[in-house]
């Protein structure tokens, strides 16, 4: 049987950013970043730009907005870094899994993205449309899926799409054992992990092109002031439908 091969898309122009949600700040060993260097691995080699940052490295308040020293804190890093965030088309969450959900930096770092998603856009959308999400995970104990179904739901309910297979990702034995990058895991030469990785980047890259040539979402019934505007589906006056 010939397996037939779809010719390679110009992913040239994108931008990616991984958000690494390590407990261990740089220089420490991030096991997470392993999994994070060999998806951004493959973006890069498709001409996709690549940035990321451990996000235990900066000062980053708790709250849900934007710029949390409006709110009573002293100093918050969060405002420069979402920069970064809305400069990239796709955006991938990675982290640890500790007894079986997600990092309290995952929360935070999910939190202050919450605190954005009530900005519009220049077609008066949610901030987040026409941008990408996706989720990469490491540990040695369960929980994979519901940490991705938790990240996924959220980068979607705050606007950004969500393709097929849009997480992956390494626990090894459930219970104590080798982590990801330690001797002997054996978790760099898995090839299910690494066929999830790669199927997984490489449908982000796909989605982010896609809303690329289409100019982003479309602005079309997801306008936030044509609905306070009263553009709505029930109301009677056809220009407001």
């Amino acid at each position: 049987m010939t397996v037939p091969v779809s010719e390679q898309p110009d992913f040239s122009g994108l931008r990616a950013l991984y958000i690494n949600c390590t407990l261990n700040r740089s220089p420490q060993l991030s096991h997470t970043q392993g999994v994070i260097d060999r998806s951004a691995a493959i973006m890069e080699a498709n001409g996709v730009g690549v940035d990321r940052f451990r996000a235990v490295d900066h000062d980053i308040a708790t709250g849900v907005r934007p710029d949390m020293t409006e709110h009573g804190w002293e100093t918050d890093e969060w405002p420069a870094l979402l920069e970064r965030v809305l400069a990239a088309d796709i955006l991938v969450i990675a982290g640890p899994i500790w007894l079986g959900d997600n990092s309290s930096v995952t929360r935070r770092v999910i939190e202050r993205l919450y605190g954005y998603s009530g900005v519009l856009n220049e077609q008066g959308q949610y901030a987040y449309y026409g941008r990408v999400g996706g989720t990469l995970l490491t540990g040695n104990e369960d929980g994979l899926k519901h940490c991705a179904m938790n990240i996924l739901f959220s980068l979607q309910h705050i606007g950004y799409t969500i393709p097929p297979q849009a997480d992956a990702g390494w626990i090894g034995e459930v219970g104590p054992g080798p982590s990801y990058l330690d001797e002997g895991s054996g978790g760099p030469e898995n090839d299910f992990a690494n066929r999830n990785i790669s199927f997984m980047t490489h449908n982000l890259m796909h989605t982010a092109a896609m809303l690329r040539r289409a100019g982003g979402f479309p602005a079309y019934g997801n306008q936030r002031a044509a609905w306070d505007a009263g553009c709505s589906p029930d109301n009677a006056n056809p220009e407001h439908r």
